[in-house]
Formats: structure tokens, C-alpha cells, sequence
């Protein structure tokens, strides 16, 4: 494709890496001799492109002020979807936009929606390369964002464990994820949680008090100055044993219709108190590690915790920074080669991989055969442990790239 000048899209959540995806961008833009621009505010910021009086050229000054290992993005989010506005006009107006600017082509990075915002402007005749972006990592390939998210959550993780043993509490951990858990399961084996908790796996309430009462009993009454804590960290997209969904209805839902996910943390909380409250050996316990205070400290303390957008902010990681440069500069060469409604998906040596944005976004979930193996080292994933019996394959290959 003849490509002179592409503008840049970041959509969504804010993550790690984004700006590593932007700099890699624009400096193989710069290095094949296209111009490229930021197109701001997301998808909202393409709806109003038309109207914009100006916007940032991406030239050598403006991205050597952009600080790749730092979250969030320079371009800006929204959460909008295209298809959704009330306007029957909107994908001229978009196209009216970029041709004002001279811009040839779109490089988007983003999740799902993003990514089925992409499908639609590629069967509008718009040029766009897609570059995968969730802290959630539940598209088919590595999503920018994911690794950055697990570290943190590992970090606020462990570091709770200080306040949780001063005060013998046990600590539930919520965190982002929407509909899978792979940052709630990969930060909290990161963190050695005792207990993790994905929407994967329905959670039955009785297995997790079980294993709750053991280890945190144990821990406590082992320890020479009785003090302990038990650490959980759940998925906010968690089920029950029945299948339903833990969330709270007043939430509301967000731009592309889906719940905003709330409450897992509270409802696991409710659980394990209802049933100390209702067990005999609860107080016998206290008067042994010397906690029972009559009609004040009856059980053990459960808090939840909500760390939120603090997993999503800060720093990125250095695989991040990694991913992110290359997968912006591997989605200039695709759109310059004419590979539109694509999703990069890495870049290994000298190959630039990439697959149909439609067969990127859909969901992929954590694969419960991995939870074996954790569950034999005694974490609890809410459900009977299962039996790691493995497999021995003997594999030879070459380190590869991130």
C-alpha cells in the first residue's frame, strides 16, 4: 500500500506498554520514511477528527519525550464503539477526518472491543492494523498490558501479607480480569496466595473455607508469637458453584454493553464469615491463640481489598517494553505491505506474525489443567484438588524472542 502517513490509536483500559507500542511506531515510520501522527482520546477522537484544528506529529523531539516504560498512553482512551453512535453518517465522518489529515492508514492497539472496532472500520474501507492490548490477556495472543498487571498485582499482593500478619487478618485481594482470571491466577501464584479464585472454576464456598480453616489455623498456632494471615486473590468475573456471577447490579454496564464488574471481593468476605461465625471450633481456636475478646473479637478478622486502577498504572514491565516496540514497529511494516484487518502477534527474528483481527479477539480463557500442578503444592482454587499426574515429553528448541 502506498502509506504516507499513519495515525495512531490506543482504545479501552489503560495498561502497560502502550507507550513502548507507540515509540516502536513511530521510529519504524520515521526509519521507512512515513509520517505518523496521534489520533487522541480513542475511537472518540477518530469520531472527531473532522473537527480537530490540529494534532501531534509524532517527529523526533515529540517521541523522545515519550517515556516507553512508563503505563498508561500517551494517545489517550475512550471507551467508544463506533458502530453505537447515533449518528448515520458517522463512517463518512470518520473518513472525512482522515482524509483532512492526510492519513493514510491506522495503527490501533486495544482488547476485544477495540478489536471488533477494527473488524468494522476494515470492512468500511478503512485501512487498520491491530496491536493486541489487555491487562486481562484474553485474547489469542500476548496482549500488551498482561505482563505489567501480573507483577503489580504480585507486588500489592505480597505487600499486604504485612499488614494481614500484624493483624492475623485474612485478606481477599479483588482484581481486574472481566470474564478470566489469568492476572488474578498468575499475580497471586506470583504473590504465593493461598487461595485463588478465577471464573474458571465455580467456586464452592465450603472447599475454600476448609482449606481457609487448616492453613490459617496451622500458620497461626505454629507461629512462636501466634500471629498469621491467609491470602486470597479473586477474579472480579468470579462464579459460584452454580455458575451465576458475582457482581453488584447497581455497577451499571459500559459502552459496549457489558457489566461493570463488582463485589467478588465482598461476596468471598460474606462467605467465610458466615460460616465462622456458625462454627464451634472458631472459638476455641481464638482462646487458644489468645485473640478471643468477649463480644468484640469472636472471629478472625476478613477484609477485602480493592486495589483496582493501581494495577493498570505505574511502571511497565520490562517484557512489556519488549513486546510493545516490537509489535508497533511489526504493525507499520503490516499495513505498509497491505495486511489490514490483521492483529500482530509478535515478532520472532526476522518474522512479523500476525492473524485476522475476527480470530484475535476471541476469548481465551485460563487452561484449567494447569491448576493441578498448584494444587498439589497446596493452593486452593476453590474446587477438589485435582490429581497432577504429568506427562514427560522431551523438547529441544531454540530460545525464542519475546
Amino acid at each position: 500500500m502506498d502509506i504516507k502517513k499513519i495515525g495512531v490509536i490506543t482504545s479501552g483500559g489503560d495498561c502497560g506498554g502502550l507507550n513502548a507500542v507507540i515509540k516502536g511506531m513511530a521510529r519504524k515510520a520515521y526509519a521507512l520514511g512515513i509520517e505518523s501522527v496521534v489520533i487522541p482520546n480513542g475511537y472518540a477522537g477518530l469520531y472527531n477528527l473532522v473537527t480537530l484544528n490540529d494534532i501531534v506529529e509524532l517527529n523526533a523531539d515529540r517521541v523522545s519525550k515519550i517515556e516507553a516504560s512508563l503505563a498508561g498512553s500517551e494517545a489517550g482512551h475512550s471507551r467508544v464503539k463506533i458502530s453505537k453512535i447515533d449518528d448515520p453518517d458517522k463512517y463518512d465522518r470518520i473518513k472525512g477526518g482522515l482524509k483532512r489529515f492526510n492519513i493514510d492508514g491506522l495503527i490501533i492497539s486495544g482488547g476485544d472491543d477495540t478489536g471488533s472496532v477494527v473488524v468494522d472500520l476494515s470492512a468500511q474501507g478503512i485501512p487498520c492494523v491491530h496491536v493486541p492490548k489487555t491487562m486481562d490477556l484474553d485474547l489469542q495472543p500476548y496482549s500488551v498490558g498482561g505482563d505489567s498487571a501480573i507483577n503489580r498485582i504480585a507486588v500489592f499482593t505480597r505487600d499486604l501479607k504485612t499488614t494481614g500478619m500484624s493483624h492475623n487478618r485474612i485478606l481477599i485481594i479483588e482484581v481486574f480480569g472481566r470474564y478470566v482470571g489469568h492476572t488474578a491466577f498468575r499475580g497471586g501464584i506470583g504473590a504465593e496466595a493461598d487461595c485463588i479464585l478465577i471464573p474458571e472454576v465455580p467456586v464452592d464456598f465450603d472447599i475454600v473455607y476448609e482449606h481457609m480453616k487448616a492453613t490459617y489455623f496451622a500458620r497461626i498456632e505454629r507461629s512462636d508469637v501466634k500471629s498469621g494471615t491467609y491470602i486470597m486473590v479473586v477474579a472480579e468475573g468470579l462464579k459460584n458453584a452454580s455458575g451465576e456471577m458475582l457482581y453488584d447490579d447497581s455497577a451499571g454496564v459500559d459502552a459496549f454493553g457489558h457489566k461493570k464488574l463488582a463485589g467478588a471481593g465482598k461476596y468471598v468476605r460474606q462467605e467465610l464469615e458466615k460460616r465462622l461465625r456458625v462454627d464451634k471450633d472458631v472459638e476455641a481456636f481464638m482462646r487458644r491463640s489468645g485473640m478471643y475478646v468477649p463480644g468484640i473479637y469472636a472471629i478472625p478478622e476478613a477484609r477485602e481489598v480493592t486495589p483496582g486502577h493501581l494495577v493498570r498504572s505505574g511502571h511497565s514491565s520490562a517484557y512489556d517494553v519488549n513486546f510493545g516496540y516490537k509489535a508497533g514497529a511489526g504493525a507499520v511494516v503490516l499495513l505498509r505491505e497491505g495486511k489490514t484487518g490483521n492483529t500482530i502477534t509478535g515478532v520472532e527474528g526476522q518474522k512479523i506474525m500476525y492473524m485476522p483481527t475476527t480470530e484475535a479477539i476471541k476469548r481465551r480463557e485460563v487452561d484449567i489443567e494447569e491448576l493441578a500442578l498448584f494444587e498439589s503444592l497446596g493452593t486452593c482454587f476453590g474446587r477438589k484438588s485435582v490429581d497432577f499426574n504429568p506427562e514427560l515429553h522431551e523438547e529441544c528448541r531454540n530460545y525464542r524472542s519475546m
